[in-house]
């Protein structure tokens, strides 16, 4: 008999599960199984004196063993999981378990050593059903708009924007790098002619970083968009993407979210604010007393971007916030400027910087000019020769999947992602 996912099983008739043993009740007459699969957990109740076989099979039997059990499913007032149980006819053992390595209550750092098993929890479960919806749902925004889906190399010949915070390694005879960003070939495809393109992939900091929202390798949603006249029109897709995106997991998962995060899952207004970041520190001050030297104001320190997440509430009854004008010592090279102002953003959301985004600078001599100015003229050699054929005008953003996932779930990064990448962790 094929297999039936719990979901799906049909009352009434015989199916087959499959799937970890999440608890077990093994008494003197009978014995109380709860089989949970990645849709849902069914009751499985034995009477052993007419299911010899199976009473054996099950005894000394440890939870999160996984099993595969026949029989036929009946509705049961008596049952509170989902009022129905399966008798079974048959039960087979795929796999027994050890006894746990760790208890519920392990550190985030146990847990991590045996990520495997931690996995199996429903907020776990639910996390990566979240995160697929969303990504899922961006994905299917960018298609809609006639955005084709590129991927590009991880290994690169120069380092991605500057000449530190890149991971080295030996590549044959030569050095090789893992790339900071898909920025470069981004704009590769834009003067190849694909005019909107987005990526999901991998992406490598070397930073020494220790925080809950850091990590060494982490995943990107990453946009370019050609034939663009500001980096509002960048600003425009991307909170209409967002918006989108989570719109779909409010509905498709929102209250579960809720019941296992505690977190409201909050469908933005359009447009988002618009700040600049000068106004940021000033109304930061004015309201909340918060200030900071005058040779900090050029970025948002840790601590201001935290406290956007009130700022926006309290101005805009808003959860995101768009911040402009940085000066050009805190953007890259390849941001367009305008009256030597950088034409790009930053995106906070709950007070968390998610994205970077900009429009580019896509003529060859402009661009050849600021990469000189900061003293990467041969680094970004081969990147330059992008823009000598003709390009069109164009801009983009990187949005962090990984952060995105843990503000929606109120979790940390070490929590959401898949595995954990660190300073100090680079196993299992």
């Amino acid at each position: 008999m094929k297999r039936t996912y719990i979901k799906d099983v049909k009352v009434g008739e015989k199916n087959r599960v499959e799937g970890f043993l999440e608890n077990i009740r093994d008494k003197k007459t009978m014995a109380f199984l709860v089989v949970k699969d990645t849709t849902g957990k069914l009751q499985i109740t034995i009477e052993k004196e007419k299911h010899q076989e199976i009473a054996e099979k099950i005894a000394g039997l440890l939870p999160h063993s996984v099993v595969s059990v026949e029989g036929d499913v009946l509705a049961s007032e008596y049952v509170k999981l989902n009022g129905m149980e399966m008798l079974p006819d048959s039960l087979e053992v795929l796999s027994k378990a050890e006894a746990l390595p760790m208890q519920d209550d392990a550190n985030i750092d146990t847990r991590l050593d045996y990520r495997w098993v931690d996995l199996r929890t429903d907020k776990n479960n639910l996390m990566y059903k979240a995160q697929t919806c969303l990504v899922g749902a961006m994905r299917e925004f960018c298609l809609k708009e006639n955005f084709v889906e590129i991927h590009t190399p991880k290994l690169i010949g120069a380092a991605s924007e500057s000449g530190s915070d890149v991971f080295e390694l030996t590549y044959f005879d030569r050095k090789a790098y893992l790339a900071q960003s898909p920025q470069f070939y981004k704009q590769m495809a834009m003067a190849g002619g694909l005019e909107r393109i987005f990526e999901t992939g991998p992406v490598f900091r070397a930073e020494k970083s220790f925080t809950n929202k850091h990590a060494t390798e982490f995943t990107g949603f990453d946009i370019e968009m050609s034939y663009i006249e500001s980096f509002e029109d960048v600003m425009k897709f991307e909170e209409e993407l967002l918006t989108y995106a989570l719109t779909k997991l409010k509905e498709n998962y929102g209250d579960k979210i809720k019941e296992e995060f505690g977190e409201e899952v909050i469908v933005p207004t359009l447009p988002f604010p618009r700040m600049k970041l000068a106004d940021v520190y000033k109304e930061l001050e004015a309201r909340y007393g918060f200030t900071v030297p005058e040779a900090e104001k050029n970025d948002l320190t840790t601590e201001a971007e935290r406290m956007c997440k009130q700022l926006a509430k309290d101005m805009y009854n808003h959860e995101f916030i768009f911040v402009t004008d940085y000066p050009k010592d805190k953007r890259a090279f390849y941001h367009m400027r305008k009256d030597d102002m950088p034409q790009g953003y930053d995106l906070i959301w709950k007070g968390c910087e998610i994205t970077t985004g900009a429009q580019r600078e896509h003529r060859y001599e402009v661009l050849k000019a600021q990469a000189d100015e900061k003293g990467l003229g041969e680094d970004v050699k081969f990147y330059l020769e992008f823009f000598k054929y003709g390009c069109p005008p164009h801009g983009g953003f990187g949005l962090g999947v990984d952060r995105l996932t843990m503000l929606v779930t109120g979790l940390t990064i070490k929590e959401v992602e898949f595995l954990f990448r660190g300073p100090n962790r680079l196993t299992p």
